[in-house]
């Protein structure tokens, strides 16, 4: 695996479980870091399955690194699939 920003972060083992959850859950469909840094901090793209920005934060607060302060969700961007949008449900009660 070639090296990626954040796997030698504090706590980064109880962060991953956490995300695979979400995922498990269906709540988070990808995720990972993006390429470039900001101030020197890593930046990730998540897409989630959630009903409303405060159904985003609510969860992600619960993060091992939220709630350590590693991890700041920076902003919520509602975004409108067309692409693909059979593989997602959010999507499909949109369409609906």
């Amino acid at each position: 695996m070639p090296s990626c920003p954040g796997f030698d972060q504090p706590q980064v083992n109880d962060h991953a479980a956490f995300m695979n959850a979400l995922a498990g859950d269906g709540f988070v469909h990808i995720a990972g870091p993006l390429a470039g840094s900001e101030q020197g901090r890593i930046r990730a793209l998540v897409l989630v399955d959630a009903e409303s920005e405060a159904d985003v934060h609510g969860r992600l607060a619960k993060d091992p690194w939220a709630i350590a302060q590693l991890l700041v969700t920076a902003s919520v961007e509602p975004w409108t699939l067309f692409v693909g949008a059979d593989r997602f449900p959010a999507a499909q009660r949109v369409a609906n």
